[in-house]
């Protein structure tokens, strides 16, 4: 059973709602119907009923659940929720109702009211877009002060990692993390891992050093995060900073990095900043023919998670799947 088998597993023993609110793309749909016949998570769509069940066409979304804004008898709750969240911030109620029309708020303010349990956007949307509203009305988790972003990396043959699985973060959202910020992406990170793969996480904090063996501004930033990630998370497994090859394999790990309880079995990669995770993550997709599951957002009180642009009905149902897990742990 693949990593997404397992995943999609999980989801249908503990089922979730999740929003869908980009309910005028086709891709959307065939989601939802896919989702709704595997039994993997209960689909909300947004929108206008008429107009989401003709382009539907022949699909079978009858177990949706479609909500319209504009007809909801929840709409004036939604509207003074959200002006009391936001009013300190300039908000008039008049303009919370305008908001409120928009279906990435709406979908958002169904899972902050408890509504849904998670969603899923951004096949025609921007990331800005589609977390603007989750950072407006979702906020952070407890105990979390940056929200960040991961991918799920399943590398076929891969000896190294867990089974060849791996997190790489931040490789989707936060550009240049200083060294407070990357101890949040670890520790978060790390959660992720344990939450999606069920396994003990390694944190490797990568750098073009190994344990001094060069010294700038840049690897002290990584030597200052892992230091401030232990402080906080004295139970975590991680260290810094390494080279991707110490981190993944035994024997570099060994030579260049003695006494490590990480080098050589590194399953979490956190790297100093967004150029290196996403180009890795890139690297790693296109050469190994790894399979790349993400962005996926971590930090937020409640999964609301990212889709790339170009995605297939089928991405879309894995990124379902593993926000409902998420919504589990939630």
């Amino acid at each position: 059973m693949n990593f997404l088998e397992q995943i999609s597993k999980r989801a249908k023993e503990n089922k979730k709602t999740i929003v869908l609110p980009e309910s005028k793309d086709i891709r959307t749909l065939k989601a939802a119907a896919m989702v709704q016949q595997q039994g993997i998570a209960d689909i909300v769509l947004v929108g206008n009923e008429d107009e989401i069940k003709q382009l539907a066409g022949d699909l079978d979304i009858s177990k949706a659940k479609i909500v319209d804004p504009l007809k909801s008898d929840k709409f004036e709750d939604y509207v003074n929720s959200f002006y009391e969240l936001r009013k300190a911030k300039g908000m008039t109620l008049e303009k919370a109702r305008e908001i409120m029309k928009d279906e990435l708020y709406w979908g958002v303010m169904m899972v902050k009211k408890g509504d849904a349990d998670g969603m899923v956007s951004g096949a025609v949307h921007s990331t800005a877009d589609t977390l603007r509203p989750a950072l407006q009305i979702l906020k952070t988790a407890p105990g979390t002060k940056l929200v960040s972003a991961f991918f799920v990396m399943v590398v076929p043959d891969c000896e190294y990692g867990h089974n060849g699985i791996f997190v790489y973060a931040d490789s989707g959202l936060v550009e240049n993390p200083n060294a407070e910020e990357l101890s949040e992406i670890a520790i978060a990170s790390a959660k992720s891992f344990r939450s999606l793969v069920q396994a003990q996480p390694k944190v490797a904090m990568l750098s073009y050093s190994t344990y001094g063996s060069a010294k700038s501004e840049l690897t002290e930033k990584v030597i200052e995060a892992t230091r401030l990630a232990k402080e906080k998370a004295p139970d975590l497994i991680i260290d810094g900073e390494l080279q991707a090859d110490a981190a993944l394999v035994p024997s570099v790990g060994k030579s260049k990095a003695p006494g490590s309880n990480v080098a050589g079995e590194a399953n979490v990669l956190v790297f100093p900043d967004l150029n290196c995770g996403n180009i890795a993550y890139k690297l790693t997709q296109r050469l190994a023919k790894a399979e790349a599951y993400g962005p996926i957002t971590q930090g937020l009180a409640k999964p609301v998670n990212d889709l790339s642009r170009g995605c297939s009905a089928e991405d879309i149902v894995g990124v379902v799947a593993i926000t409902a897990v998420q919504a589990q742990n939630s």
